[in-house]
């Protein structure tokens, strides 16, 4: 375990010391990025109250990535919300909220869910254009589900409202 601990400890290490452009960058020793680990362990090994006791066979799994969170839902097929999670709702803050290492912890958290309420099959619906999206889809697909379907459904414009006349000179 204190292995483990090591090498996310390592991993965020490395993650900090590639910000380019930034005048000032607060480092953080090895302790305290073991100890930062640690809680967000803690977090997602914390038990799910699952509300109702029916199995489901097949579910929904909305991954809504932005630049600085990662939000994911699993609903049934009626799209009632069984369970979500977001990178801040497991321990991760500021910016690190936003990274594909936080999408993937996010989607473990959501897949162990799936695993107590006995969901084998997923439809798998990204949202937006964050880090997370990559990083938890591929979480959900070495888990072992059987995904039916992957939609992107990212609002797109097309060209919209008719804009305002030119001014005169």
């Amino acid at each position: 375990m204190s292995e483990k601990l090591l090498v996310l400890a390592e991993k965020q290490l490395l993650l900090q010391n590639n910000h380019m452009g930034k005048k000032r960058v607060i480092k953080k020793t090895e302790a305290e990025l073991i100890k930062e680990t640690e809680k967000v362990e803690k977090k997602m090994k914390k038990e799910v109250s699952v509300k109702s006791q029916k199995a489901f066979l097949k579910g929904h799994v909305y991954i809504y990535s932005t630049y600085n969170n990662t939000i994911i839902t699993l609903t049934d097929e009626l799209g009632n919300t069984l369970h979500w999670r977001s990178a801040g709702n497991i321990g991760f803050k500021g910016t690190k909220k936003g990274t594909s290492f936080a999408g993937g912890k996010v989607a473990e958290a959501v897949a162990e869910t799936c695993d107590k309420l006995r969901i084998k099959e997923i439809s798998i619906y990204i949202k937006g254009v964050g880090g997370g999206r990559d990083a938890a889809l591929k979480t959900f697909s070495n888990k072992g589900f059987d995904i039916l379907s992957i939609n992107d459904v990212t609002p797109i414009p097309h060209n919209g409202c008719r804009p305002k006349k030119l001014r005169r000179t």
